[in-house]
């Protein structure tokens, strides 16, 4: 599944996209279907299936604006299925079928993902980051790295790569300990590292949303806290949407907590509202 996934993933890398599909922008969704203000994303009777076997089941959930949505719930849950909902990369594997809206505010203004308006998926994935569970950097230099979100994603002239590739790695906290090394390949960082890089890869695109598979699991405790921190920072200028398998870990970076149980939205909790459960609370509900 994952392989797949990437495949399509470097597709849209090496896509030249130029914001507009089919000559057109995509339509808005009618009034009556339109997206509230502070939030990015409002998902209503979403189900996903892969040939006869149904993963997703009428799923409800609104994602606030320039928070952090944090999605938990036991292995094989449907938390991973949901997140690629968001970015349409369900649909890169065999025998998957979407049902329902996905409404998303993209470029300022409101569109429903999976209407006919968005022909072209490339069109909604150059405008979300994604970072994979493991590690996913191209076997080139760091600077190509950057260079096939820069050049052939964005198709940015040639004035601004350079500071527009600073700026990323910066974001990422990478620069410093790459900034004299952008030629070297990237399969020499350590894992962290290209962790961070893959953060920064998708932290170019400048994304409405940033979205996170389980981005520390196979990190270290020390590679995994400066991912966390960077998760933390950027929680507060963009939507970041994340699954995480750790609860404490999802208790410290989440605004908003999800629960997804056998493919179902089963609870929600808000930092900023009636506040977050504590871990044996989170623990209860994940033995039940």
């Amino acid at each position: 599944m994952k392989d797949s996934i990437m495949r399509a993933v470097r597709g849209v890398l090496h896509r030249a996209t130029s914001g507009r599909v089919n000559g057109r922008s995509p339509a808005e969704p009618s009034a009556a279907c339109a997206l509230p203000e502070g939030l990015a994303a409002r998902l209503a009777g979403v189900r996903v299936a892969f040939g006869t076997r149904q993963v997703l089941h009428d799923v409800h959930l609104d994602v606030p604006s320039g928070m952090t949505t944090v999605l938990i719930g036991r292995s094989g849950s449907g938390k991973s299925t949901l997140l690629r909902v968001l970015q349409r990369l369900n649909e890169c594997l065999p025998g998957c079928t979407t049902t329902g809206r996905v409404l998303l505010r993209l470029d300022g203004r409101v569109v429903d993902a999976y209407s006919g308006a968005v022909g072209d998926p490339s069109w909604l994935r150059a405008r979300m980051g994604m970072v994979f569970q493991s590690p996913d950097v191209l076997p080139l230099s760091i600077r190509r790295n950057m260079d096939m979100t820069l050049r052939h994603v964005l198709c940015l002239p040639e004035t601004e790569v350079a500071p527009r590739m600073e700026e990323a790695l910066r974001e990422a906290a990478l620069w410093d300990e790459v900034h004299d090394r952008l030629d070297e390949n990237a399969l020499g960082l350590s894992g962290g590292q290209q962790q961070r890089l893959c953060l920064a890869r998708a932290l170019a695109l400048r994304p409405a949303f940033l979205l996170l598979d389980e981005p520390t699991a196979s990190l270290d405790i020390a590679s995994a806290r400066a991912i966390e921190e960077r998760i933390t920072s950027l929680g507060h200028t963009r939507t970041v949407v994340m699954v995480s398998h750790g609860l404490r870990q999802a208790l410290r970076l989440a605004d908003t907590l999800v629960l997804v149980d056998a493919g179902r939205v089963v609870r929600v909790w808000n930092r900023h509202g009636a506040g977050l459960p504590d871990v044996a609370e989170l623990e209860h509900h994940l033995e039940d």
